[in-house]
């Protein structure tokens, strides 16, 4: 290859891959891998890849990312970048695995995935997410590529491959609040999002029926937006701790100042928004020329709202309710500090008694629900925009 063509192909450098890869290289050079403590409020020792080398999946290890850096910045294929960037993810995991493995010669020790561990693990991601939308899927491929997803999680997971790990000892020791925890995270999450759906799109609709109330609606709601999830919940805590205390029906139906109560209300109130607004948008992009035609062929006002509007507005809707499900995940961990459940409960406990690894029993799966609600939902919205189309 000549010197010209070399250098423009140099030039023509992903941008996002360049950094991703600089990124991954100071962190293999510069930070810790793992570290292992005594217990779970001690500093312990931390480890880089290189201090970790004699053993041979840190060598592995080392040799995939090579091979993943390369195909990240030379690689134009989406395919070959997003199965050099599957690889590393997995020799990522299986060496955090085994070197926790390796490193526990006393029972009592913890070892935790470092800052070296977590920057690279969020750069291979973000590769392999640039490379996989980079690919034209159907709905059903983006299904199978997210069952495959969550079969292969399931399967490391299930897998004694990380139970070395301290978020692992986490996990199995409180197993059963775990669970209870994550019921009720789903509870308030698809409660509040039921709620919304039963009040926004009626609202919505009559926001786009009758303008004069639109503003005034869309204003009030966006200010919701404005007020600080924790802030709000403790706003709702005094009227509905006064309710309860002078209410036998609001006693024996259990709503109080604190629990499910003030966060449910909170969470639909924070869902109005996103709803109201994109079913307003949604129907306002309904071609006039097609609702003209409706008229023309004898169709009523409603059977042009029902038969017309509301299928050309669903994608629309739809992005609304996708952003309202993903804000509702996130803010259900919030509720936690007021007694709301979910796997807040872990992330608020872990940072009151400086654990690390409990904090990550209630984040990561709070970050997975959310990626796999959004996809879900991305799906149904593409599936119902390729069947609208004539």
């Amino acid at each position: 290859m000549k010197p010209a063509r070399i250098f423009l192909h140099l030039a023509q450098f992903s941008r996002l891959a360049a950094c991703l890869v600089g990124v991954s290289v100071a962190a293999v050079l510069w930070l810790p891998f793992v570290s292992v403590k005594a217990n779970r409020i001690a500093l312990g020792d931390a480890y880089g890849l290189f201090q970790l080398l004699p053993q041979p999946s840190v060598q592995l290890l080392l040799l995939v990312l090579s091979v993943w850096a390369l195909a990240a910045l030379f690689v134009t294929s989406p395919r070959w970048r997003l199965l050099a960037a599957l690889l590393g993810l997995l020799a990522l995991v299986a060496a955090l695995g085994d070197v926790a493995h390796h490193a526990l010669t006393d029972t009592r020790v913890r070892v935790t995935a470092a800052p070296a561990f977590w920057l690279l693990l969020l750069a291979i991601l973000l590769a392999a997410t640039d490379a996989r939308l980079s690919l034209t899927l159907s709905p059903l491929g983006k299904l199978l590529w997210l069952l495959f997803s969550a079969a292969a999680i399931g399967l490391v997971l299930k897998s004694p491959l990380l139970d070395g790990l301290a978020v692992m000892n986490e996990f199995r020791a409180n197993q059963t609040q775990f669970w209870a925890q994550l019921l009720r995270h789903v509870q308030l999450t698809f409660g509040a999002l039921a709620a919304g759906l039963l009040l926004g799109l009626p609202l919505g609709a009559a926001c786009f029926l009758l303008p004069k109330i639109r503003q005034a609606v869309l204003y009030g709601l966006s200010l919701v937006q404005t007020i600080p999830s924790l802030a709000l919940f403790g706003l709702l805590m005094v009227p509905l701790g006064f309710w309860a205390q002078n209410s036998a029906w609001a006693r024996g139906v259990g709503i109080s100042g604190i629990g499910a109560a003030p966060a449910l209300i909170a969470l639909i109130l924070y869902n109005l928004f996103p709803i109201v607004a994109n079913t307003v948008a949604g129907l306002h992009q309904v071609p006039a020329a097609v609702r003209d035609a409706a008229r023309g062929l004898g169709l009523t006002r409603q059977q042009i709202f029902r038969q017309i509007d509301i299928p050309l507005a669903a994608p629309v809707v739809l992005t609304g309710v996708r952003v309202a499900l993903v804000q509702t995940i996130g803010m259900v961990t919030v509720a936690a500090m007021i007694g709301g459940g979910g796997l807040g409960a872990f992330v608020f406990q872990g940072l009151g008694q400086t654990a690390t690894d409990l904090v990550l029993l209630g984040a990561l799966p709070t970050v997975a629900m959310a990626f796999f609600a959004a996809t879900l939902l991305d799906i149904l919205i593409q599936t119902i925009s390729l069947r609208s189309k004539p």
